[in-house]
């Protein structure tokens, strides 16, 4: 088959979902991006377990010492992969196949560039980085054969990440949740072969999580291209597509204009983070404890509220790339609504359950309890959250880049760290809480007010 008629099925096959009804275009993208979310936090927890379980402490501490580290890359690359869907996105929506696999093409050209320089750098410095993260000497040396293996293998992980995103934008979200279930399947057989050396396998030690990791990423990928291609899908690895797997000046510029304002933003919450779990560490050992237990759960119950921001910000991007700029505010609403009942009921299950979930990450019923209390004072904001994400997203799919990014960053900067230092020392660590209800509101109200005071009185213009 020729590329030419490659493409012309591929149209055939993926339907933009812009020309379904809003709810149905929502829970093609929402349903699988969800359950995805699911089973990759759902992959790391498990692999964590059986290095803690089996190995013990030590070993997992030497694997958590690399989490800053690998966040901090996944932020820059995470910001890439949504650069790149939304302008994918708005060429899908425009049915331009040629410019889809250009902005493709040079979207993987970037994070292959970025991976590859990671992978060196961490091939010869792993052992100096962990050193200079005051990483515990006695966990040094595992910690750096951890990193080593992750990092070189960020080329096959990241790209796996990019590609997953790519073909969200074209409204596949399918397929992404597929690989990830291959992906997961590999890593939770081979985690603890490596570790016990089963069946003939190395015993790795700690290194095991990251050798699986990085072996179930590399088949994951090579299962989604191979998916892509029997499929004829709009993303399928044709001699069209490979060839335009280059850097084009243009492309790699608005990737860039649009990413790296969504990377600072990570990494702004990311330094927030860290500044509030100082405040948090203040109160002793059981109320950094209690913070656990808070942010895990508070992170699955922002799985459907995350979701749904992306799923608007693709379906946006993919309305206003197919010239139906009006549907935009449908997108938004729809999302809103969506918002308030699949995230809602999620923050109302988990009031109900507060108890029994604190109490499943702690067994000291004191601190299952503050953690329980602490918890009532910001799940509701969620809500909020996820309201000022849809907002957000939406506003990026059609083009402004740079104020919600300001917004959000403002509200981080200037009221979430000084709220909760004030609060703080007002009322206690419950102030250090009402800080995130307080940041999360005055999200809503920027990106709310931004958008219906001035975003929605502009016209949209393409960003390609």
């Amino acid at each position: 088959m020729s590329d030419k008629q490659a493409v012309s099925v591929s149209i055939d096959a993926v339907k933009p979902p812009v020309q379904h009804g809003l709810w149905r275009s929502y829970m093609l993208i929402f349903l699988p991006m969800l359950l995805s979310n699911i089973l990759q936090a759902a992959s790391g927890t498990l692999n964590g377990i059986f290095v803690g379980r089996m190995m013990g402490v030590d070993a997992l501490a030497a694997m958590s010492a690399f989490a800053p580290v690998f966040f901090l890359f996944l932020g820059l690359i995470i910001g890439l992969g949504a650069g790149a869907t939304v302008l994918i996105g708005q060429a899908w929506g425009a049915r331009d196949m040629v410019k889809l696999h250009g902005i493709a093409g040079s979207a993987v050209a970037m994070v292959m560039t970025v991976s590859v320089t990671v992978a060196i750098m961490g091939g010869l410095f792993a052992t100096q980085l962990m050193s200079f993260l005051g990483t515990p000497q006695a966990v040094l040396n595992e910690s750096a054969h951890y990193a080593r293996i992750m990092m070189m293998g960020m080329p096959v992980i990241f790209l796996l990440w990019l590609m997953s995103n790519m073909s969200r934008g074209v409204g596949d979200a399918v397929s992404p949740l597929w690989a990830l279930v291959v992906a997961t399947s590999v890593a939770m057989v081979l985690t603890p072969l490596f570790i016990e050396g089963w069946l003939g396998f190395p015993q790795l030690g700690v290194m095991s999580a990251a050798v699986s990791t990085v072996i179930a990423s590399a088949v994951a990928l090579v299962w989604l291209i191979w998916h892509w291609n029997r499929r004829n899908h709009p993303m399928a690895f044709t001699r069209s597509f490979l060839a335009l797997i280059r850097f084009n000046s243009t492309y790699c510029k608005t990737i860039l204009r649009v990413g790296l304002p969504t990377a600072l933003q990570m990494l702004t919450i990311a330094f927030a983070e860290i500044v509030l779990l100082g405040l948090v560490n203040g109160h002793g050992t059981q109320a950094t404890a209690a913070y656990g237990a808070i942010v895990q759960t508070l992170g699955w119950v922002q799985f459907p509220a995350i979701s749904i921001g992306i799923t608007a910000s693709i379906l946006a991007a993919q309305a206003v790339g197919a010239g139906r700029n009006e549907q935009v505010h449908k997108i938004v609403i729809a999302g809103l609504q969506l918002n308030w009942l699949v995230t809602g009921s999620c923050v109302a299950l988990a009031y109900l359950l507060s108890g029994y979930i604190t109490s499943a990450f702690l067994t000291e019923q004191a601190v299952a309890d503050l953690a329980a209390h602490l918890l009532h004072i910001v799940l509701w904001t969620i809500v909020l959250f996820g309201m000022s994400s849809v907002f957000m997203s939406s506003m990026r799919a059609s083009g402004a880049i740079y104020a919600p990014t300001v917004l959000t960053m403002s509200a981080i900067l200037l009221v979430e760290i000084p709220a909760a230092y004030l609060f703080n020392q007002w009322i206690g660590i419950d102030g250090i809480w009402w800080a995130y209800s307080l940041t999360f509101a005055t999200m809503l109200c920027l990106q709310s007010g931004y958008y219906y005071f001035i975003f929605s009185k502009r016209q949209i213009v393409k960003l390609i």
